[in-house]
């Protein structure tokens, strides 16, 4: 990926992964709407999902927003299209930097 003049510019390979990332966000989204996949996780279910370093880091950051259900004790819940939305993200930036690191 090359930014000039406020253009980017993305390899083939790039961009085929880019759009698989979106079609595949896109199907859970109407899994989701179909009532056939819950839009939350809880936060036990990230944490296996993702591990628990990296889905603190994202909360930490402000990339995914914990959702609390009432008082102290209740479920902590994450939406489900934030935080893939977020860790296909994470690939991307890993991918680039090890690119980085081997040219």
């Amino acid at each position: 990926m090359t930014i000039k003049n406020n253009i980017i510019t993305l390899e083939r390979l790039e961009l085929v992964n880019l759009l698989a990332d979106a079609i595949a966000i896109g199907g859970k989204k109407v899994l989701i709407e179909t009532m056939q996949l819950k839009p939350y996780l809880s936060k036990s279910e990230a944490y296996k999902q993702y591990g628990r370093r990296l889905v603190d880091r994202w909360i930490k950051e402000g990339l995914v927003k914990l959702i609390k259900d009432g008082d102290s004790n209740h479920s902590i819940r994450i939406d489900r299209l934030q935080i893939e939305s977020v860790a296909s993200a994470s690939n991307r930036v890993s991918f680039y930097k090890q690119k980085e690191l081997c040219e």
